[in-house]
């Protein structure tokens, strides 16, 4: 399997890579066999972007964001879930209870080399668009027209990409664009967009941490409609598991991302 993907888009292998490793432990907390094929089959060698930290990490994003959908999954069952930023994410096979709309979005050479490893599905729907071009959401839109039901958008590894003008756009695209809605939305430190080169697996990419923030109520100025409701640390997951995981999340768990919540 042969891919080309830009320096940002490169980062999607870093959560296949670590995703693909935690599948083969004997005591692996999630599982994902399209990241283990994709590993398998993939041209491009992987060996430095599984590191601890970055592994643990992506482990409890994982977790957390997972049981965060489904508990809305749990209120909303035929709920529409737009996921940008897609890369490989498998977090439908994980999350589907068989009513759930979904849709990936993703730049085009993205959703490219997803399309050679994802089927389509009849309630997925794979999106080929720039997030900061509002002309994604046309088929969104008419799935909330049709089956009245709420709307989730998930933003897994997007934001610190993105310079604060673009994510102001991108909040405003959502808030102007649908009625109301809720964002999950993963949040960086202001430290990493300064030394991103520190970062153990980002740094053997090309790309740039754009931006940060000490608290995600921050994007509220941002955009005057959005609510901010809560955030949750990567660390509350990181320190179940290791000793090493612990003393992360005691010395320098302010650097660490995390997990927060919006409405409109």
């Amino acid at each position: 399997m042969e891919l080309t993907l830009g320096d940002v888009e490169q980062t999607a292998l870093i959560p296949v890579a670590i995703k693909a490793a935690e599948t083969l432990r004997t005591n692996a907390r999630i599982k994902d066999d399209v990241a283990l094929s994709i590993i398998r089959n993939l041209n491009v060698d992987l060996h430095s972007y599984d590191h601890f930290l970055s592994h643990e990490g992506v482990i409890a994003r994982t977790i957390m964001l997972d049981n965060m959908v489904k508990n809305y999954v749990s209120q909303h069952k035929n709920a529409v879930i737009v996921n940008l930023g897609a890369g490989f994410d498998n977090r439908f096979s994980r999350i589907d209870n068989g009513e759930i709309l979904w849709f990936d979005v993703d730049l085009p050479d993205s959703i490219a080399a997803r399309r050679k490893v994802f089927a389509d599905k009849e309630r997925v729907q794979m999106i080929s668009a720039n997030v900061l071009d509002a002309a994604w959401v046309a088929p969104v839109k008419d799935a909330l027209h049709k089956t009245n039901a709420p709307l989730l958008v998930l933003a897994e590894g997007l934001f610190m990409y993105l310079t604060f003008p673009e994510i102001q756009k991108l909040l405003c695209i959502l808030t102007e664009e649908f009625s109301s809605g809720m964002l999950y939305a993963e949040m960086n430190s202001p430290i990493m967009v300064k030394h991103e080169k520190l970062h153990d697996t980002v740094k053997y990419t090309n790309a740039v941490f754009k931006s940060g923030t000490n608290s995600a109520q921050e994007l509220c100025q941002l955009c005057e409609k959005l609510t901010f409701i809560e955030e949750h640390s990567f660390n509350e997951e990181m320190k179940k598991y290791s000793l090493r995981g612990k003393l992360f999340a005691a010395f320098f768990g302010r650097f660490n991302d995390r997990w927060a919540t919006f409405s409109w």
